[in-house]
């Protein structure tokens, strides 16, 4: 496991942009596109003739992430369809970007960009690949399974050793519940038989994750790792996806979401909006994790443009309210999906108000005396303290259109707070 220290760095962070892209971004269809078409791996190769990604820019995309509030980026290096952005020499029939008319390893201009811009470096890696048919029957077809789970070893060898310092590595696909249950992943209703509902069975420790865990760890000391890959046990943290309201401050954990309806490029795929995606970016802080926020470059490798638009219009009210949203850790009272919920660093709480309709909340502050009460747009708010229990009134005007925060300042660390009886079940907004 990584110091706390380096993990804690990364909470820091909060917010992250994730990028999925690949050859299925050619065909248009989302990333899953070859196993929900059914597409023959030979057939589904042929778009490596086609992939020149010449609009592919790392250093914009590291630009707009830094404009957007992110802090960090994970962008794709193979995913499971087995196609790598970078010039892997272990890949199964080389299939690599160096094989296509782009010819450019698309993760080192990832790496450099990100590290010129300050940003933490995070790594995708797929283990699994669709291409062998010991994913889907690792006993039936052994020496398959073996073959892919060489690949893995010696690419992610390659990806820690030729890359720089690397500060994430985002595994996907490789949990033990995928090999039982691979063949039913995403197929088609209509094309379901009795026997796919049949099951493999779990093979512990399928992907040597001990080793693997070695491997990275001994070339980068600080990097961090997600929980996707087998037994879990040298996870630093959790990713669910799409969790919204979720309230753990206790472990580190993020959540993984997309911008837009799919994690690949889709043309004319409907983009949240802005208001929708910093709720989300609230729910998520409130509840002490971090946000990794999908954007889908298109077939040539440029950020779609609704995309880009849509990340500035974010970007613009994280800069405003920066204070309550980075370094910060979630808590100390539960948050609310419907209203909001809070944060802390050192002395202060910030609460986050999701709807105009909410015109009060709570905060149990014990003995801590309370030195003030403003919203962060500057507007003092009416307060009292009664029985240990902060109640503060919110302005009826000035309130920001999307979100009103408010700044509580105490007289010592909101970190006692969370000795005080059942402060994590505390609803704030029961007025």
């Amino acid at each position: 496991m990584t110091d706390k220290h380096v993990i804690d760095r990364w909470q820091d962070c909060k917010f992250g942009m994730f990028i999925h892209y690949g050859l299925y971004s050619i065909r248009g269809e989302g990333e899953w596109v070859m196993w929900q078409k059914q597409i023959p791996r030979t057939e589904y190769a042929k778009l490596a003739d086609r992939f020149t990604a010449e609009n592919f820019d790392a250093p914009h995309l590291a630009e707009v992430a830094k404009k957007a509030g992110m802090r960090y980026m994970v962008l794709t290096t193979r995913h499971h369809d087995g196609f790598c952005l970078f010039d892997s020499k272990h890949s199964i029939g080389d299939f690599t970007v160096a094989h296509t008319p782009c010819g450019r390893d698309l993760i080192r201009e990832y790496t450099d960009a990100c590290r010129a811009a300050g940003l933490l470096t995070g790594l995708y890696y797929s283990p699994m690949d669709w291409r062998c048919e010991g994913f889907f029957f690792p006993l039936m077809y052994h020496d398959s399974a073996l073959k892919m789970r060489a690949q893995c070893h010696a690419q992610v060898k390659e990806l820690v050793e030729n890359y720089g310092k690397i500060d994430i590595m985002w595994y996907d696909g490789g949990e033990d519940h995928w090999l039982a249950h691979g063949m039913r992943l995403h197929l088609p209703t209509d094309k379901m038989h009795p026997e796919d509902l049949l099951h493999n069975p779990i093979i512990p420790d399928f992907w040597g994750e001990d080793e693997l865990d070695e491997l990275v760890r001994s070339r980068h000391p600080e990097i961090i790792i997600n929980n996707r890959l087998g037994r879990r046990a040298h996870a630093d943290y959790t990713t669910p996806e799409g969790v919204v309201g979720g309230f753990n401050v206790k472990d580190p954990w993020e959540t993984c979401d997309k911008l837009s309806e799919t994690w690949g490029w889709v043309p004319d795929c409907p983009v949240r909006s802005a208001e929708n995606v910093i709720h989300l970016l609230t729910d998520v802080i409130t509840g002490g994790g971090n946000l990794l926020l999908n954007v889908s470059p298109r077939g040539d490798g440029s950020l779609d443009p609704t995309h880009e638009a849509r990340l500035m219009e974010i970007g613009e009210w994280t800069g405003r309210y920066g204070e309550a949203i980075y370094g910060t850790r979630g808590g100390p009272v539960r948050n609310n999906k419907d209203f909001g919920g809070a944060v802390w660093k050192g002395d202060e709480v910030w609460f986050h108000i999701k709807t105009p309709a909410c015109l009060s909340f709570r905060l149990p502050v014990g003995e801590l005396p309370v030195l003030g009460v403003r919203a962060i747009t500057g507007e003092d708010c009416a307060y009292r303290v009664e029985d240990g229990i902060l109640t503060v009134t919110l302005p009826e005007t000035g309130r920001d259109p999307i979100e009103t925060i408010v700044r509580i300042t105490l007289g010592g660390s909101a970190d006692a707070l969370f000795a005080l009886p059942d402060i994590d079940s505390f609803d704030a907004f029961a007025v």
